[in-house]
Order: structure tokens, then C-alpha cells, then sequence
């Protein structure tokens, strides 16, 4: 009976052991089990850089956008009326 669990346990062991994939292989960095050289490297981070720095310039094209009439009407009509209600 002790034998019987021993094997089965190895057999489970095993079968783990097989059923999981291998580390190396899942990375996204490799491709055909080859390292990312220097020049893909740098490409990636230059690529990562122009992605940080558009969005940074879009946001602040769009906090320096000048605002219509209409709008700087609306917003100065909504400041005099939060001053009125905080008066109260």
C-alpha cells in the first residue's frame, strides 16, 4: 500500500512538473529563444518615451486651449453662483 501511494505520488509530481510551461518560453521579450538585442532594446524604450511625451503635449494643448465667449461666460456665471450659495 505504501509503494501504491509512493508511485502515485511521483506520477502527480510528474504530471505538474510536464503540465507547466516553461518560463523562458512565455517571456515576451524572446523570440526563438533569443535575447532582445541592445538596438531592440533601445527601440522599445524610445518607442515607450514618444508615447509618454505625445500625451503629455496633448494634455497640455488642451489646458492652455483658449476658451470661447460662451464658455468663459458659462464659467464665470457658475463661480458667482457657488460664491452666492457659500455666502448663505
Amino acid at each position: 500500500m505504501l509503494r501504491f501511494l509512493f508511485a502515485l505520488f511521483l506520477a502527480v509530481c510528474a504530471a505538474s512538473a510536464v503540465a507547466e510551461p516553461g518560463k523562458r518560453q512565455d517571456r515576451p521579450d524572446r523570440q526563438d529563444g533569443r535575447q532582445m538585442s541592445r538596438e531592440e532594446r533601445q527601440r522599445m524604450r524610445d518607442d515607450v518615451r514618444d508615447a509618454y511625451r505625445n500625451d503629455r503635449q496633448d494634455r497640455q494643448q488642451q489646458k492652455t486651449r483658449q476658451m470661447s465667449p460662451e464658455e468663459r461666460g458659462q464659467l464665470r456665471r457658475d463661480i458667482e453662483d457657488a460664491n452666492r450659495q457659500m455666502k448663505r
